[in-house]
């Protein structure tokens, strides 16, 4: 027995349903709104391919209607990709002829971009070379490059296209991987060659053509090539063919063909930039090593310090001084060591001249190191570089006596003194501002206002240096080493004291007393 349904359950039933339907068209329906608002959306035209997933008459119709309706100079995105897409579709489905036909009528088109139909023919190619049509895929990229026939300039806006195809690095770099790979030496020659005549050559595409040349035996055709390369670019493009171009040569001829090898460095510093001087310096002096004159290299290397990036130096004086110890011996790195400690900052000129007294010490040159030690120690500020002051003092205690312990005492004063100065100084031009900005220079000095301002920076130098003579070491009478006049009491007296400048020189140079 049917259950009697009221008019109203029907309705809403019907209303319901229409609202799932409409729910469900929603997305599509929101697409149609957009398109008409802006048929040349590349991008929703590709959403609207997605909505239509499942149905290939759709799909069909929607590439269509999108390849007729969009115009590639209003539209919004790569145009290009509708055609590419469309043609996926057919290939993906089996239709190979039918994709052929979708990308030939795509390389027709007027797109406002020469990028968008060099896109197009590397689509065809690369879809040839899916289905293992090999020869065809080089038929396509050779007819892409073949000159047309009214040339025009790559970013001349006011020709078609098609007509300025012809210098596309893109299109040409494939059909040079192309020929390499499927074929001959001559074609692929000939295609590296076109490259360079038409001057869109990359630096990769110069390196790529020389070590092609490289692998089937022409030495010297490859080393034209990199020249040719050359002759298109300035610094800093043209640094790694110079790079490649110079480590070839010199692997090919050593010391066979070493005045040309020369020439060809010399040209490559020529105007080099310091950033990229390093490597080509580095390389001459290998070469002048292994196949030229020793005193050649190390001006190569001289030469090398003063060319690079200052952060370079330090690094290239290292290489410099350790090439001349090897090839001259030890002896021949002082005037590297002196050259170096002027030209390069604080931090690399106090670490070289460590190194240098202590090859000095090693040598035997006390006096010597002593000098060297003691220049460092203008740019040693004892309360930052207590490893330069403790050096020195095992040095000291090795190899020198109580008058040169004294005076190591009374230059780190001194350089402590020098360095307390220019603090006090900047602190007081921060003083000075300070003062100036707040009207009142009764700070500095309460209850003297009156004074200037040089008065009142020499009682607070007076100050600093009562603090400085107060905190500092001992002062000369009361310096720990035992005089024949001292009584031992007293210097057992002054050794408790815990002096950290304290010294102990052993028993054995303490003199006897007298009586």
């Amino acid at each position: 027995r049917r259950v009697p349904v009221s008019p109203e359950e029907v309705e809403l039933e019907l209303r319901l349903a229409r609202f799932e339907q409409l729910m469900a068209r929603r997305p599509l329906l929101l697409n149609s709104v957009l398109l008409r608002q802006n048929p040349h959306n590349v991008h929703e035209w590709h959403k609207r391919v997605q909505l239509y997933q499942g149905r290939p008459e759709q799909i069909i119709h929607t590439y269509t209607e999108a390849v007729r309706t969009v115009d590639p100079f209003k539209a919004t995105g790569r145009p290009h990709g509708l055609w590419v897409a469309f043609a996926r579709f057919y290939e993906d489905n089996g239709q190979l002829d039918d994709a052929r036909t979708i990308l030939s009528k795509a390389t027709r088109v007027r797109f406002r971009q020469v990028e968008d139909l060099a896109a197009v023919w590397c689509e065809f190619g690369e879809m040839e070379l899916r289905h293992h049509n090999y020869e065809e895929a080089l038929r396509i990229l050779r007819k892409a490059t073949a000159l047309p026939a009214k040339r025009a300039e790559y970013f001349d806006s006011t020709e078609p296209v098609q007509n300025r195809l012809y210098k596309s690095l893109k299109v040409w770099s494939m059909l040079a991987d192309l020929e390499e790979s499927l074929g001959t030496f001559q074609s692929t020659k000939a295609v590296y060659d076109r490259i360079l005549d038409l001057r869109i050559a990359t630096p990769q595409i110069v390196i790529n053509y020389g070590l092609f040349l490289e692998e089937h035996g022409y030495f010297e055709e490859s080393f034209k090539a990199y020249e040719r390369g050359i002759a298109l670019f300035r610094w800093p493009n043209v640094a790694d063919i110079w790079h490649t171009y110079l480590s070839k040569f010199v692997a090919r001829y050593g010391g066979r063909k070493l005045e040309r090898a020369r020439d060809l460095f010399e040209q490559a510093l020529d105007g080099c930039p310091p950033k990229y001087a390093k490597t080509i310096y580095l390389l001459y002096a290998r070469l002048e090593e292994e196949f030229g004159l020793a005193r050649h290299a190390m001006g190569v290397y001289e030469r090398a310090t003063r060319a690079v990036l200052p952060a370079q130096r330090h690094d290239m004086f290292n290489i410099y001084i350790k090439r001349a110890a090897e090839l001259y011996g030890v002896t021949h790195t002082r005037p590297i060591y002196q050259k170096a400690i002027e030209v390069l900052g604080d931090d690399a000129a106090r670490e070289l001249c460590l190194r240098f007294a202590d090859m000095e010490c090693k040598l035997g040159e006390v006096d010597r190191a002593r000098a060297i030690y003691t220049y460092c120690s203008q740019i040693c500020d004892p309360r930052i570089t207590a490893t330069f002051w403790q050096t020195w003092k095992d040095f000291e205690i090795r190899h020198g006596n109580e008058d040169t312990i004294r005076e190591l005492l009374r230059i780190k004063r001194s350089v402590q003194a020098t360095y307390n100065t220019q603090v006090n100084f900047m602190a007081s031009q921060m003083l000075k501002v300070y003062s100036n900005a707040t009207g009142t220079v009764s700070d500095l000095a309460p209850g003297q206002s009156g004074l200037d301002e040089m008065k009142l920076l020499e009682q607070r130098a007076e100050q600093l240096a009562a603090e400085a003579q107060r905190d500092g070491p001992p002062r000369k009478d009361k310096v720990l080493f035992v005089r024949a006049e001292a009584p031992r009491e007293a210097v057992a007296a002054l050794s408790q004291q815990g002096n950290p400048e304290e010294i102990d020189l052993g028993d054995e140079d303490e003199p006897e007393p007298d009586g």
